[in-house]
This record gives structure tokens, C-alpha cells and sequence, in this order.
């Protein structure tokens, strides 16, 4: 018992990883779009890119990290793989839009309703029971959602109450991934990572024949974006879930929402509403609830570890 549970910890740590730089989203972006003070002074913003264009190097660059990865992986089509990948390229196209448009912050708190779309869907074409930790959990994210949405009403902010939109829509494709995911569960997950990054960038293509080029410093910024913050961490995820279950790795990536913000104002000085701290804790408060039965597992398996340590 003692090797099994001392056996996750290097899993956890390479979760939590994962979940840090994926939570550098906002900042890369920002500081493409519309920095001010030191970020600024790096030039990167000037012009700042359109926003489907970062989405388009962003998921570009990190499929070319990942082809090495694919070694000797059988590759077979199957037909979910199509709706897989198209629910990965809404969710990049809209997630980048949503953050350039609006605040970071609100951005990704939205993307992380996924869960409560994933409980719908479930109930509504599986057929499945409903279980009163996840409506709790739905009740608590959707408070979260309308507290959000409220607040851009009453300030007649347009442009954020599109952001939110847009990213609620991350969200809802963020969803239907994971769905398709689930089914394609027994496929090499090198070739389903590969499929997503390289189709979101085939999907966005096009839009290099009509929208103004990255300048060259912009592009090995975006290089770097799309390799430390979607590339390394879906290889330390991957490694990560070895010997972490999926359920403990949902309650350690909660960490992204909340450092999220946190880098995209150390960045570029962005300070999210007030609203968006209320919303945002409602809803990972009930990410938090839905997960909490993993999270009272690790907490038991790590005061075990600290008593046989000791």
C-alpha cells in the first residue's frame, strides 16, 4: 500500500504541472494583444494579431511538438474522430476569441463548465440517473454563470457579454471533446492529441491567405505559446495519468482557473470584475463539490503517507 500510494506523487506533481502552464493561456495571449508596461516594451502587440490567427499558430506549433510523439502508434480512422476533432477546433477558435475580446479571467472560469454541460448531456441521450452531488455542483456553476452574465448587462459592456459567449461556447465544446474522448477511450492517445492540434490548425488555415502575417518576433512568441503552454503540458498529463485516476486529476487541474488571472496581471496588469470573482468561485466551487470525493481520497492517502513516513 505504502509503494502504491508514494507511486502517485510523482503523477500528481506532473498534473499539477500541466495545470500550471496550461494557466498561461491568458498571459501569452495578452501580452500579443494588448499589453501595457514591461510586456509592452517587447514589441509583441505591435499590431497584435487577430485573434483566430493565434488560435491558428497556437494549436499549429503544438502539433508539430507532438508528431515526434506518435513513434510507432497504429493509425486507424474512426468516425467519432471527425466530431472530435471539430469540437477541438471550436473550442480553440473560441477560447483565444473570448480571452482577446473580454478578460482572460472570465475566459477560462467559463471554459470550466464543461462538467455541467458533460452532466446534461448525460442525463438528457444517456439516460442517466441524476446524482444529487452533480445538481448541486450544475445549481452552483450556473449561479456562477448568471452572476457573469449579469453583470456585463447592467454595464451595457457589449464586447465582454460577447466574450462571454464566446466563452460559455469554449465551455460547451470543451465538452463535447471530452465526450468524444470517452468514446475514443481505447484509442492511442499520441494519435487522438496529434488529431486534435493538427485539425485545428487545417480548420483555420485559411485564414493565412487573407488576414496580415504574424511579424517574425510574433511568430517565435507564438512558437513558444503553442509548445510550453498546449505541447509539454498534454505530455506531462499524459505521463501524470499513469498512476493518477481522472477523477483526482479534474480536482489537481482546478488549479488553472485560479492562476489563470493571476499570471494575466502580473503580465499586463488585467484585474478582473468583481463579478467575475464571485462567478468564478461559485463555479469552481461547484467543480470543487463534484470532485470532492477525490479529493477526500487523496487527502486520506496522503495523512497515510505522512504517518509511515514519519
Amino acid at each position: 500500500m505504502s509503494g502504491a500510494t508514494t507511486g502517485r506523487w510523482p503523477g500528481r506533481l506532473l498534473v499539477l504541472s500541466a495545470a500550471v502552464l496550461w494557466s498561461l493561456s491568458g498571459a501569452f495571449t495578452k501580452i500579443l494583444t494588448g499589453a501595457e508596461g514591461w510586456a509592452a516594451e517587447l514589441g509583441l502587440n505591435d499590431p497584435p494579431p487577430p485573434p483566430l490567427l493565434i488560435a491558428f499558430f497556437r494549436t499549429f506549433f503544438a502539433a508539430l511538438f507532438f508528431l515526434p510523439w506518435l513513434g510507432k502508434v497504429r493509425l486507424r480512422f474512426r468516425w467519432p474522430m471527425l466530431w472530435m476533432v471539430l469540437s477541438f477546433a471550436a473550442m480553440n477558435a473560441t477560447f483565444v476569441t473570448a480571452m482577446v475580446i473580454g478578460t482572460a479571467a472570465n475566459a477560462i472560469v467559463l471554459q470550466y463548465t464543461a462538467p455541467v454541460w458533460l452532466y446534461l448531456a448525460g442525463i438528457w441521450w444517456l439516460n442517466e440517473r441524476p446524482e444529487s452531488r452533480s445538481t448541486t455542483a450544475l445549481i452552483l456553476a450556473m449561479s456562477g454563470v448568471a452572476v457573469i452574465v449579469l453583470d456585463a448587462c447592467l454595464h451595457a459592456a457589449s464586447e465582454i457579454l460577447e466574450g462571454i459567449v464566446l466563452g460559455l461556447a469554449s465551455g460547451l465544446a470543451y465538452a463535447g471533446v471530452v465526450f468524444f474522448l470517452r468514446m475514443l477511450r481505447d484509442e492511442p492517445g499520441q494519435w487522438l492529441t496529434v488529431q486534435n492540434h493538427l485539425c485545428a490548425a487545417l480548420v483555420l488555415s485559411p485564414l493565412l491567405l487573407w488576414l496580415p502575417w504574424p511579424a517574425w518576433n510574433q511568430i517565435a512568441f507564438l512558437a513558444l505559446y503553442g509548445v510550453v503552454q498546449m505541447g509539454i503540458p498534454y505530455m506531462l498529463l499524459s505521463r501524470g495519468l499513469r498512476s493518477v485516476s481522472a477523477s483526482e486529476a479534474g480536482t489537481l487541474t482546478l488549479v488553472e482557473p485560479i492562476l489563470n488571472p493571476l499570471w494575466t496581471y502580473l503580465a499586463v496588469g488585467e484585474v478582473p470584475a468583481a463579478a467575475t470573482f464571485l462567478g468564478g468561485a461559485l463555479i469552481l466551487s461547484g467543480l470543487a463539490w463534484r470532485y470532492l470525493p477525490a479529493l477526500r481520497q487523496t487527502l486520506r492517502e496522503t495523512s497515510a503517507e505522512s504517518g509511515q513516513s514519519s
